[in-house]
């Protein structure tokens, strides 16, 4: 138990309110005054007698980091959609929940997606450098020549909220879309009326139709590199490939060489392999726009996200009904 017999929460960094201020509501907090990344000590010292847990998806909740917990761990919330950096069967197996925070930034996250399609697909980065450098001499005919976006083919690699909030906008643009699912094809009614969406039951099929691939899956074991050097290759001439779930799902090394020799025109990258690390082929590259995972930087999704982290906490321990789980099984 922390000060005044409230429990105790460890948070792993600063996050925006209202979350802050829930929490304290609560639990006595400790950690959370600073936004920096924790080293591995700290985040074992941290975690010691917390009741709960919340953190980002850059800390490693793994079986070390819940045995040093202790006993009276209860919920680890995870600030953030997918929960790719807790080991959930390891907090499952030990009765401690794990929640995450989806839909909230799912608009945040479609609406930057579509800036990275824009800015690759136009040129939009390597215009603003040539003027701001003094480089630009006037319009002129052949000047950073990019692809119609426009009544291009939008392959959505997986459909879930953010997938189908991506393509949804796309119909602003005449796009028609296909799309992969793990759980297959959408029913009628979850399709918008006037749009031109299809199944694509093989991965392979959309690679070989689609001229902007927008990646929306969760990592996991299954999706780890799941487009590599035999995939990449499968696109046409000139596709524009936009990564905004996490960097892993793609084969860095394959990703620098298609869009060296072909047959890549484009890229836009929100997210890393070894992030923060970047591959140093990609940094050289005119072809790619890369940003610094901000897709949920929004002052209201950060804001949405704190308040369902801490709500999340809040539930697990005073037995309401929580309101993500990520593994319901151990509240039964």
């Amino acid at each position: 138990m922390g000060a005044g017999n409230l429990p105790l929460l460890f948070l792993t960094r600063r996050i925006p309110e209202p979350g802050p201020t829930l929490l304290r509501g609560s639990f006595t907090v400790c950690g959370g005054d600073e936004d920096r990344d924790l080293t591995g000590a700290d985040l074992l010292d941290g975690v010691r007698g917390a009741a709960a847990v919340l953190c980002t998806l850059r800390e490693r909740i793994d079986a070390a980091v819940l045995d040093a917990a202790g006993s009276s761990l209860r919920v680890v919330s995870n600030y953030a959609v997918g929960y790719d950096n807790i080991d959930v069967a390891a907090a499952t197996e030990r009765g401690i929940l794990v929640t995450n925070t989806p839909g909230v930034l799912t608009d945040a996250t479609a609406d930057l997606t579509w800036a990275l399609i824009l800015a690759a697909a136009r040129r939009v980065v390597e215009g603003d450098r040539m003027v701001r450098s003094g480089a630009f001499q006037g319009w002129a005919p052949t000047m950073l020549l990019g692809a119609d976006v426009a009544g291009a083919t939008l392959g959505i690699v997986g459909m879930g909220q953010i997938g189908r909030a991506v393509a949804r906008r796309a119909a602003g643009f005449s796009m028609p879309v296909v799309y992969t699912r793990r759980s297959g094809p959408l029913k009628l009614e979850e399709t918008p009326a006037g749009v031109e969406w299809r199944y694509c039951s093989d991965l392979d099929d959309l690679l070989r139709e689609a001229d902007i691939i927008s990646v929306h899956v969760p990592l996991t074991e299954g999706t780890r590199h799941l487009l590599g050097a035999r995939e990449l290759a499968l696109v046409r001439p000139g596709v524009v490939l936009v990564n905004t779930a996490r960097g892993p799902v793609v084969h860095e090394e394959a990703l620098v060489e298609a869009l060296r020799a072909g047959p890549l025109g484009a890229a836009g990258l929100d997210v890393y392999e070894d992030e923060p690390a970047i591959h140093p082929g990609l940094v050289g590259l005119e072809n790619v726009v890369l940003l610094p995972h901000l897709g949920s930087a929004t002052h209201a999704a950060r804001g949405r996200m704190a308040e369902l982290a801490a709500r999340n906490a809040i539930a697990a321990l005073s037995g309401k009904r929580v309101p993500h789980p990520v593994n319901p099984e151990v509240l039964s």
